[in-house]
This record gives C-alpha cells, sequence and structure tokens, in this order.
C-alpha cells in the first residue's frame, strides 16, 4: 500500500515528542513493505530549535539513525498536494500540522475516490485548546485516530468528526528495548519542566523525593528556565538537557529507576492517555515509578508494570523500595517489558490501523504480502 504521513517533523524531537511514534509506525510500515512517505514542512519549528541549539548535524545524526524514512520537506506554497496525495492509497495526517494544509488534503480526498485519509490526534489540545481542533475541518476525511478514548468521545460529543477510532501511541521496539548496562545512578526524568501548577508538580514528586533520599538523579529536557535549574541543582539532580529520542534506551540503561510525571490534562480530562514516555520505558525493562494517573481503558497492570505514588512522600518511599529491595525492581522491569511486548509495540499498532483501513474501504489495505517484522524481546 501506498501511504503519505503529513506531520509537524519526523526527524527532529527536539520538544516534539509526537515524532517518536510517527518513526516507529513508519519504520513498521515500510519494514512490512508499503511504500511510505513522510511530509514536514520544510521550516518546522521543532527543526529550526534543534539546528539553532545543536547545529545541522544533530538532524543529519537523526537521518542515518533512520535510514528508512523517505522524508520530503516541503513548502506550503509550492507543493503540488494534488499530485503527491494521486500517488498515495492512505494519508495519515497528524494534527500538527497547518490548518490550511489538513483543509486542503480534505477537500482533495472528497474529489478521490481511491483515496483514504485519516486524521491523527497525538496531543491535549482538544482539551486545553478546543477552538484549534475545531477550526479544523476534517469533513472529507474518512476518520479521526485519536491517542485515547476520552480523546474519541471528545470529538464525537463536539460533533468534530463522525468517525474516530482509538489508536494509542506505543514503543518501537526495534529501539527501546533492554540494553546491558552499569545501573550506576538512582533516578531519571525525561521531560520538559513549565509553569504554575506543572513545576509545582515536578517539585513535589521530582525534586522533593530526590533531595530527601540524597539521590544520583538526573533530568533532561528542554526548555528549563535559569529558576528551574536552580532549584534541581539546590536538589542535587543533574540537568542534562536535550537528549535525541533514539539514545534514551541507552540513557535508561545507566540508571536503576524512572519517573514520569503526567501533565495535568492527562490526570484530569483526557484519563486513561499514558503517553509515549511510559511505553517506552517499560519496553527498555527499567522500573517506573508514576505520579497519580487513571489506567482507565486497562492498558497496564498498575502495581505491577509500575508504581503510583499518590504524593510526594509516597514517591521517595516507592524510589527508596526500588533502589533497595532487588526482587522489586526485578519484578517491575519484567512485568513492565512483558505487557508491552504482548500488546503495545508499534507492530500491534500497524495491525490495528490496517483493521481500520479495512474497515474505511482503503485500496490495497488486504495485508497480503507484508513482510512482518520480528520484535526484539
Amino acid at each position: 500500500m501506498r501511504i503519505a504521513i503529513f506531520c509537524h517533523s519526523i526527524l527532529s524531537d527536539w520538544n516534539h515528542g509526537n515524532a517518536h511514534f510517527l518513526r516507529g509506525v513508519a519504520r513498521e510500515l515500510s519494514g512490512r513493505g508499503h511504500d511510505v512517505s513522510v511530509y514536514e514542512e520544510e521550516n518546522a519549528w521543532s527543526v529550526r530549535n534543534l539546528v539553532q541549539e545543536h547545529g545541522a548535524s544533530a538532524l543529519s545524526e537523526a537521518a542515518l539513525m533512520f535510514p528508512e524514512l523517505r522524508v520530503r520537506r516541503y513548502r506550503l506554497d509550492h507543493i503540488d498536494l494534488e499530485a503527491e496525495l494521486d500517488r498515495q492509497d492512505l494519508a495519515i495526517v497528524h494534527e500538527w500540522n497547518p490548518r490550511e494544509l489538513v483543509t486542503r488534503i480534505g477537500m482533495h480526498r472528497a474529489g478521490n475516490a481511491s483515496l483514504r485519509v485519516l486524521f491523527h490526534d497525538t496531543h491535549h489540545r482538544s482539551i486545553t485548546e478546543p477552538d484549534a481542533i475545531a477550526a479544523c475541518d476534517l469533513s472529507g476525511y474518512d476518520g479521526v485516530l485519536a491517542f485515547g478514548e476520552s480523546v474519541r468521545q471528545l470529538y464525537l460529543a463536539r460533533d468534530w468528526a463522525g468517525r474516530v477510532f482509538v489508536w494509542h501511541e506505543a514503543a518501537d521496539t526495534r529501539l527501546f528495548r533492554p540494553h546491558a548496562g552499569e545501573r550506576f545512578r538512582d533516578l531519571v526524568w525525561i521531560g520538559n519542566w513549565g509553569d504554575g501548577e506543572r513545576s509545582r508538580e515536578l517539585e513535589e514528586f521530582l525534586v522533593g523525593p530526590v533531595r530527601m533520599l540524597n539521590l544520583k538523579a538526573a533530568a533532561f529536557g528542554v526548555r528549563y528556565p535559569d529558576k528551574a535549574r536552580t532549584r534541581l541543582k539546590e536538589a542535587g539532580l543533574d540537568y542534562e538537557g536535550w537528549i535525541p529520542n533514539y539514545r534514551v534506551p541507552e540513557i535508561f540503561s545507566c540508571f536503576r529507576a524512572a519517573l514520569h510525571v503526567p501533565r495535568r490534562p492527562y490526570v484530569t480530562h483526557l484519563r486513561g492517555i499514558p503517553t509515549i514516555r511510559v511505553f517506552e520505558a517499560l519496553a527498555c525493562g527499567i522500573p517506573l515509578i508514576c505520579s497519580p494517573w487513571e489506567d482507565t481503558e486497562g492498558l497496564f497492570r498498575p502495581g505491577r508494570d509500575f508504581l503510583i505514588a499518590q504524593n510526594g512522600s509516597e514517591t521517595a518511599a516507592m524510589i527508596f523500595q526500588v533502589l533497595n529491595d532487588p526482587d522489586t525492581a526485578r519484578s517491575l522491569s519484567v512485568s513492565g517489558l512483558e505487557t508491552v511486548l504482548s500488546r503495545h509495540t508499534c507492530a500491534h499498532r500497524v495491525d490495528q490501523l490496517m483493521h481500520i483501513c479495512r474497515e474505511i474501504g482503503c485500496r490495497d489495505s488486504s495485508g497480503h504480502g507484508e513482510k512482518r517484522c520480528v520484535l526484539n524481546a
């Protein structure tokens, strides 16, 4: 099948977590013999920031890491979109695209009976910026891929789309797998800081426990203001800045535990959505401690695959247990990895996508001739 993926950027993951899953899906599709083209804006915001902070070599390195990704950079005012779409059987259009592009693709679909198009939403914008989603004309689309049931319900309730499928993110297990390493550091946090409520959450669940336990800990991410860096340093946390996502498995192998602190929208309104970091951590076999979130869709086995702490004191106690009880650490590692490999890999999501394609009548979606990929355990 000929598949086009339109996204903000697939090579740069500078403050752009959506690239993680899209890379994994594109690689899985290509590995099965599908003809995949990825379209990203020539001067994408994430790319500009990556090159500005780390140089063009960072982008070149990402391209070398993912040689199977055929990336086509375009300018919205120059691309012959109709000609590009006429070559495709399916177009997946991520929500972080120019509104004009989203609209033009939908209009083209209305006049092309052989093409199918799906809108892909992997963000909390449906709650935090609903006007931005409402402004997207999805009338010409064959459906929406929503990364959680709560997002699916929002699209239906607000009449943004008539057909919405749940399509969770997942781990690219070609890349995210356990690595042998000397775990000489205690705790790792990967994510961005933030103002207001976000900074208070990180103070409680990250900074406080690290200081209380005197841990060898590190934080990775971008856009940390000077005040946040000072707070980390005072608590004994090393701030190590941005790291390309393909190096995260290597980083995990140096730590004995990882922390996940979901953003407030995923706790209060978009329950059941774990975001990509949970899948990736469990796929690497690192014991994971989470601040409160509710697994309403039964994706995991909380308490077995990872631990959930209700406050900073519980977080400290759970970290202490993982660091000092090898049986607990081993059990979490084995259980979390088992769940990911059995249910939450990009291979599983491509299987689901093929089923959705058949449901919407996509041409050449039988899956016959697919070269199935062997998962790395």
